[in-house]
């Protein structure tokens, strides 16, 4: 319990770190979020629960293929913000985008022999 608790607040300091320098840096506080910080912690936790080689590998490698679906989100969210759209409603479409080109990839991937 004390190690899922040591998780939790390593990655929720990260985030807060970044969302604080964004306030007054919004690229440096990008380039905080855009760090694969979450990746590299959660193959951290990963491998210290289970420092399995091929294991890693896969997690590392399935990572690479969701980042792909998840980028447009960070060019539709501006867009629509920049034509005036609330920000709940630009984050909502973002994560709706996002949800089905997860899907999409979940499902062509394979086909393509795409492990995930």
């Amino acid at each position: 319990m004390l190690y899922l608790i040591l998780k939790a607040t390593i990655s929720g300091i990260l985030i807060a770190v970044a969302s604080t320098l964004a306030k007054r840096y919004p690229g440096f506080g990008a380039l905080i979020a855009s760090l694969p910080l979450v990746s590299v912690l959660g193959m951290i936790w990963l491998w210290r629960d289970k420092p399995d080689a091929e294991n890693m590998a896969a997690h590392a490698g399935a990572t690479f293929w969701y980042v792909i679906p998840s980028l447009p989100m960070f060019l539709l969210i501006p867009a629509l913000l920049r034509h005036g759209v609330s920000f709940w409603i630009a984050l909502a479409a973002g994560c709706l985008l996002t949800i089905l080109l997860y899907i999409l990839m979940t499902w062509i991937g394979p086909k393509l022999g795409l492990q995930l």
